[in-house]
């Protein structure tokens, strides 16, 4: 009988992957479950204040593993997003880099791509998106701000799903 242990590099990746599409089901079916019991707007605040909370959680989590010090500005915060559940999932990128900013792309989006694939409208994901990001990045460095570019419901280009801008003004 195999342990974690006993798994290869790949194996443990694939594992990985798995355990990050878990949790994304898990979250997924949460929500719908909270839909339909108090409707999308409910829904979505409820997962806003859910996520605020989390996503300070898993930034800490990741500085500790890596190693990161709060207060590493915009190098951290992208050595940090590589390392989210998402990143294991979905393809992102991080474009027009620099010292004070740069910007966060979403190209790939399980949760957007499966109600596509059923002929569902885009996920407003904005209001959950906007404190998910916010909070990752001050808790990466509290001088980082976030501007969202991008998001369900919002109008998107085709090469990705969300677009973030995250900067430190001095």
């Amino acid at each position: 009988m195999k342990e974690v242990n006993d798994l290869s590099k790949e194996e443990l990746l694939e594992l990985l992957s798995d355990y990050a599409k878990n949790w994304l089901a898990h979250d997924g079916l949460w929500f719908q479950e909270v839909e339909k019991e108090f409707g999308l707007e409910t829904a979505i605040e409820l997962d806003r204040r859910a996520w605020e909370k989390f996503t300070m959680i898993e930034a800490k989590r990741i500085m500790k593993r890596l190693n990161i010090e709060p207060g590493g500005g915009i190098p951290a915060l992208i050595q940090a997003l590589k390392f989210r559940l998402y990143a294991h999932i979905n393809k992102q990128e991080i474009v027009k880099v620099s010292e004070n900013r740069c910007i966060f792309r979403m190209i790939t989006c399980r949760v957007q791509e499966a109600r596509k694939r059923k002929n569902l409208p885009d996920f407003p994901c904005k209001p959950v998106g906007i404190v998910e990001y916010t909070y990752f990045a001050k808790t990466i460095d509290p001088r980082i701000k976030t501007v969202c570019i991008a998001c369900p419901p919002d109008p998107h280009p085709s090469d990705y799903w969300c677009a973030w801008e995250f900067k430190i003004e001095e």
